[in-house]
């Protein structure tokens, strides 16, 4: 069932002790750019660099005891990785972490350095899938999915709790979607606790939650393409209908819009944020009258960069 309210609020409990409640950034030079009042909720900040450390945390801390001796797997490019590996350490938990060819160094270097297993795969969510799967099946560990799950969905949306009570006096809350285990949580929140407007991004290469909010069906993403990694995954089942219900509207940016949107926010804001983070902003940016004179808040989902790989 999709979480209540009640279950918003148990888990914002429940994971307190084991993330930080991360600080919201404003810039006058970007306010000027784009004509609104935005709010940076930087989970850039967050224990192991993103928000993923929330619905992690949620998910494992509601394993049994048997659960938990049993250890935990799961799939990803990177974020919920790290989460997972962090949290089964904090937890005293064994995890083997499964993640694809293509996952940044840095992000896999980090999931080691927290304890975890890792289990290289082809960098399709087949293979991401079916590699977990039969590690559940040989260990008899749990899966935690890194976001199609409704713990991970609660979890997430403590970002959002936290930032309501953080600013007060938003008009909307704006978040990338990748697996929709964010969006999902921000509009779950946004509904439950204010009356404040969700609304959507997704890089064109990966755009499979607009093109599946256009058409009211399901559709998944193959082989997307993007700078912004975190996003390169299929919108989830459990998401969807949240997204359907919650969110108002879904926004596509193309690449150097992305690009463009990351490198304002790293000259401006002297913080790091991955590609994904950049997303948001740049929907912004090219529809600035729907958020003309608004207060916007904005989730800034991690700062997990190959500094190597910079694309400007």
């Amino acid at each position: 069932m999709i979480p209540n309210k009640n279950q918003l609020i148990q888990a914002r409990e429940r994971i307190q002790p084991y993330i930080h409640q991360t600080p919201v950034l404003s810039s006058k030079s970007i306010n000027e750019i784009v004509g609104a009042k935005l709010y940076f909720k930087c989970e850039n900040f967050q224990k192991m660099g993103a928000f993923k450390m929330r619905g992690a945390a949620n998910a494992l801390l509601q394993l049994s005891e048997a659960q938990k001796q049993m250890g935990v797997t799961t799939h990803s490019s990177g974020n919920f990785a790290q989460a997972v590996a962090l949290s089964a350490k904090l937890t005293g938990t064994k995890a083997t972490i499964v993640m694809p060819s293509n996952a940044p160094a840095v992000k896999k270097k980090a999931v080691i350095g927290y304890g975890a297993t890792v289990i290289d795969c082809e960098p399709t969510l087949q293979a991401r899938e079916s590699t977990a799967q039969s590690i559940v099946n040989e260990t008899g560990a749990t899966l935690l999915h890194p976001y199609n799950c409704y713990n991970v969905i609660a979890g997430n949306s403590t970002a959002t709790q936290e930032l309501l009570e953080q600013t007060d006096h938003l008009d909307s809350i704006i978040a990338p979607i990748g697996g929709g285990g964010l969006i999902s949580g921000t509009a779950l929140a946004a509904n439950y606790f204010s009356k404040v407007i969700t609304y959507g991004s997704e890089p064109l290469g990966a755009d499979d939650a607009y093109r599946s909010f256009k058409s009211g069906k399901l559709i998944p993403m193959v082989n997307p393409n993007t700078i912004a990694d975190g996003l390169r995954t299929s919108l989830g089942d459990k998401g969807f209908p949240i997204i359907q219900k919650y969110v108002k509207d879904i926004f596509t940016v193309e690449e150097q819009e992305i690009i463009d949107a990351l490198q304002l926010v790293w000259e401006r804001m002297k913080i790091i944020i991955e590609p994904s983070c950049a997303v948001p902003l740049a929907a912004i940016i090219k529809n600035k009258e729907i958020f003309k004179n608004k207060a916007v808040g904005i989730i800034i989902t991690g700062g997990n960069v190959d500094l190597k790989k910079l694309p400007f």
